[in-house]
């Protein structure tokens, strides 16, 4: 049976070769650097608010539901012109959205805001 090795403590980082300062601090690692990354251009962090009305800008090729289990549904269960309320925001720019005929995971493309003196369907 091998005999276990000593292992040495964990050694503060040297400094690269050239820098001139004894411990200075590394370079940032892709973790630091993804803190102070700019946002992308035109992103928008937040584009819908919970309850918000929406409706979509085009019909769709397919639902997803919102369910834990999600299905794929036909398009015509949300009529062209339906406003829906925002129920959920999820990763990935995702919305799901509560219509007449069920909540539909949608992404935020494909929704515009509606004014609120517009009349729901």
């Amino acid at each position: 049976m091998p005999e276990p090795r000593d292992q040495p403590a964990v050694a503060p980082e040297a400094s690269p070769p050239g820098s001139g300062e004894a411990g200075a601090s590394p370079q940032p690692g892709p973790a630091a650097s993804l803190e102070t990354a700019p946002a992308e251009v035109g992103a928008d962090p937040a584009p819908f608010a919970l309850g918000q009305r929406v409706s979509l800008v085009q019909p769709l090729r397919y639902l997803k539901t919102a369910e834990p289990m999600p299905m794929l549904r036909p398009p015509d269960l949300v009529d062209s012109g339906e406003v829906g309320l925002v129920a959920e925001v999820r990763g990935r720019d995702q919305l799901a959205v509560r219509f007449r005929r069920g909540t539909f995971l949608i992404a935020a493309r494909d929704l515009r805001p509606v004014p609120l003196d517009r009349p729901a369907d």
